[in-house]
């Protein structure tokens, strides 16, 4: 990780000044870009990634929320495919490159990373200021390119910008706006956030001159070092503190949305040795026909960095020292570790599940650490259509909150999004009825949801959309047949299921499918899955299976027949029918 330079090792509390200062960039930045940002899957949902990385595209820092899959390794592969298309000789102060080339991230289209270099003593780059954003829409056969569940190529899935200059020494570069402009059908919204990201590339990268110039370039960058140094050292230690051997889990997803009913296995293979943590992914599934792959760095390798962070060190900031312990082990063609064409429009459905196995498989030896399984599952629901209100072209979508899993330390939280998401919120329904034709009913805890256990599993929500105006909806839902697992005789807890309502064909359940016609007054109803619970049912203390009734969380049926808490007519625990049904002595 070294430049090759002497070095000396700088003082505690300057170290802390700087590091301050690093993050403080990147923060900075994601503050102003959900300030500025059109699309609301940026200001509300924070589907975006900011950071710095260095001369050879290793993490610097990277803002604290975010995307979490985004946050990993996106932007330093990013910046390093620039390297190798323009080489550092031919980047130049006021460039301001894009990409969202699925050979180098492995992700869906969507993602765009727009980074431009910083410049020092030397006339190649010693720094990059980076923000990725998911773009709304960038063509191909569906509305927000993404979104549909049957592509089969990734050409189907929009325009390929493979490290393009949209700046050239501070010139812009009209022909690759009016190219990015003719290829989404929400060109202001796309546009508007491609001007929020050059934003904060530009001022991220002002920043990090002016810590230079505070700082002086030999000692910022060797207290960068030193900072990738230490946090090696705390996530190595964090590691080496569990016995070291090979263990194993075992899940699966229900389909890739073409060859529907066939399952696609996730089995894990985790060995920690000599400060490392080694995930095999030999043994899940083959790439498939549809839009479930991912490439090796946005699949694989994202994965297990995600998995490390919640096991080992969720407290420490996200860098290159942090995650050097993480090896991955996987062949070409797995569906996560697609090659090719494979579409990957839904690269990050199957990933929750993937990193909640690998986390399962630490259980036998981090058992007060490791929860039951969560919910899992994106729950992708998309809308688009014409709003009559404007007479605009519209494209929407959210993923769903569901429970997390219980643990040894107490009931599943949620609902919140997935491991995945870490802190992505809901596009508020404010928001949703303000800016489409629709309108959000209700949304309410699922009663009965949550795996049953000692401790019990984090709830699902229910929630119904009514269409005011014709629209299609898009439904990808995963976890169906795979619930969310309980542990130490714990229940697993409610997969999630869509349906939908129309007057023409009544109620039908969904999992996956692409662009069914909805009318006015038709509903989606989107029920979302539920965390697995821990310990048996049965001990769960009978106050709080009441407190659990009078919420609504648990109905008096399930409280009977699976905790065995007997509740009366005014709402309490009947100790001597509860005993009873327990077998216990009153």
């Amino acid at each position: 990780m070294d430049r090759g330079i002497n070095r000396v090792e700088i003082d505690p509390v300057r170290l802390e000044i700087i590091r301050s200062g690093l993050q403080s960039i990147p923060d900075l930045i994601e503050a102003d870009l959900m300030r500025t940002a059109y699309s609301p899957l940026v200001y509300e949902y924070k589907d975006y990634a900011v950071g710095l990385v260095d001369g050879a595209g290793r993490h610097i820092s990277v803002a604290t929320h975010g995307a979490t899959g985004l946050l990993m390794n996106m932007l330093g592969l990013a910046v390093r495919d620039g390297i190798k298309i323009y080489g550092g000789e031919n980047m130049y102060p006021g460039d301001v490159i894009m990409t969202n080339y699925a050979g180098t991230m492995g992700q869906h289209l969507n993602n765009v990373v727009m980074y431009t270099p910083v410049f020092g003593a030397s006339d190649r780059p010693v720094a990059f200021m980076c923000v990725n954003v998911h773009w709304v829409d960038v063509g191909g056969t569906y509305p927000g390119s993404c979104i549909g569940t049957d592509t089969t190529e990734l050409i189907q899935e929009g325009l390929q910008l493979r490290s393009v200059k949209l700046f050239r020494r501070g010139e812009l570069i009209e022909e690759v706006l009016r190219i990015v402009e003719y290829n989404t059908r929400l060109p202001e919204m796309v546009l508007g956030d491609l001007w929020a990201q050059h934003a904060g590339c530009v001022k991220g990268k002002q920043m990090f001159e002016q810590l230079m110039k505070r700082f002086g370039e030999d000692v910022l960058f060797t207290a960068i070092t030193q900072i990738w140094r230490n946090s090696e050292v705390a996530a190595r230690d964090a590691v080496r503190a569990i016995p070291e051997g090979t263990y194993e889990a075992t899940s699966f997803l229900d389909d890739d949305g073409v060859d529907r009913g066939k399952r696609i296995p996730v089995h894990v293979k985790v060995t920690v040795k000599d400060g490392e943590f080694i995930v095999d992914f030999s043994g899940c599934g083959d790439q498939v026909r549809g839009p479930f792959n991912a490439g090796i760095e946005g699949g694989a390798v994202s994965a297990a960095c995600i998995a490390f962070k919640y096991l080992f060190t969720p407290d420490e900031a996200v860098n290159e020292g942090g995650l050097a312990p993480v090896k991955v082990v996987v062949p070409p063609g797995k569906f996560l570790s697609a090659v090719g064409n494979a579409p990957l429009g839904l690269y990050q459905t199957p990933q929750p599940t993937v990193v909640d196995t690998i986390i399962a498989a630490l259980a036998p030896v981090l058992p007060y650490r490791v929860a039951a399984g969560h919910h899992g599952a994106h729950d992708v629901h998309g809308f688009s259509g014409k709003n009559p209100a404007t007479g605009n072209v519209f494209s929407f979508f959210d993923t769903a909150h569901g429970g997390w899993g219980a643990s040894a330390h107490g009931d599943g939280s949620g609902p919140f999004k997935t491991l995945r998401h870490a802190d992505n919120k809901d596009i508020p329904i404010e928001t949703v009825e303000a800016l489409y034709p629709l309108r959000v009913e209700h949304v309410r805890f699922r009663r009965d949801s949550g795996g049953p256990g000692r401790h019990r599993g984090g709830l699902g929500i229910d929630k119904t959309i009514r269409a005011l105006a014709p629209v299609y909806v898009t439904l990808a839902f995963e976890r169906f047949h795979c619930p969310p697992w309980g542990l130490n005789g714990g229940h697993p807890g409610d997969p999630a299921h869509a349906e939908i309502e129309t007057a023409a064909a009544g109620v039908r359940s969904v999992l996956k499918e692409s662009r069914i016609p909805l009318q006015r007054d038709d509903f989606v109803h989107l029920h979302t899955g539920a965390g697995g619970g821990y310990g048996n049912p049965a001990e769960r203390a009978p106050d709080d299976v009441c407190l659990d009734v009078r919420r609504g969380f648990v109905s008096r049926e399930q409280a009977k027949t699976v905790y065995r808490v007997v509740i009366d007519a005014e709402g309490r625990v009947d100790s001597k029918a509860t005993s009873a049904l327990r077998g216990v002595s009153a």
